[in-house]
């Protein structure tokens, strides 16, 4: 089992912690990876864009010539899609882009991640992350007490308002709950920071 490093706020080492194997410590698997952030990347979109068809552009009520005997060819409207200011065909309508992996792919993705982060020296293991009071500058303090100056995730073990309110203006700097985890943050941060609460709470549900 993978040993980590437990600190404090203050960036003391208070102790060592010893994360599960078969989460923190797998071979990652990183076409499974890949797959998932596309998945989340996908389920991002907001699918809004749209165009008009020949029965949504405005005009072109009017037959613009007889059917017959004028030797040209035959229209019923001048908003057809091969008229200037006619209807698009098959064009793009409002959609979404989602789309689910199974199970087992989404777990595999999100623990593949974790060790990652472990195997790399990227994780850090906080006692706790306590905020009496929302504020910017305790946050980074905080960050620089336990040498952390690139992006990262923060996970606490519940919704922590302060602690979220406080990251809130840092730049690269984003803090969530273990229920709320993924793979997307995970890779999107250089740095992970957990608290042991939220650790613990990750391998209940992915061990």
């Amino acid at each position: 089992m993978p040993k980590v490093t437990v600190y404090n706020q203050a960036g003391s080492q208070v102790g060592e912690i010893e994360l599960n194997d078969s989460v923190f410590g797998i071979e990652p698997n990183k076409h499974v990876m890949s797959e998932v952030i596309i998945s989340l990347r996908a389920s991002q979109r907001q699918g809004t864009a749209k165009v008009k068809n020949r029965s949504e552009v405005r005009g072109g009520g009017r037959k613009p010539w007889r059917q017959k005997g004028t030797g040209r060819a035959r229209q019923g409207s001048i908003r057809a899609p091969q008229w200037r200011g006619g209807g698009t065909v098959f064009g793009p309508v409002p959609r979404s882009y989602a789309y689910k992996l199974p199970k087992k792919v989404r777990r595999l993705a999100l623990k593949s991640a974790l060790s990652t982060k472990v195997q790399e020296n990227n994780i850090v293991i906080l006692d706790q992350l306590t905020f009496e009071a929302p504020k910017t500058k305790d946050f980074v303090t905080v960050l620089k007490n336990l040498s952390v100056d690139t992006k990262a995730l923060i996970v606490t073990s519940d919704t922590n308002e302060n602690a979220v309110l406080s990251a809130r203006n840092i730049p690269g700097v984003k803090v969530v709950s273990s229920n709320a985890v993924n793979v997307l943050d995970i890779i999107g941060h250089e740095k992970l920071i957990m608290t042991e609460d939220a650790a613990r709470k990750v391998e209940e549900v992915l061990a």
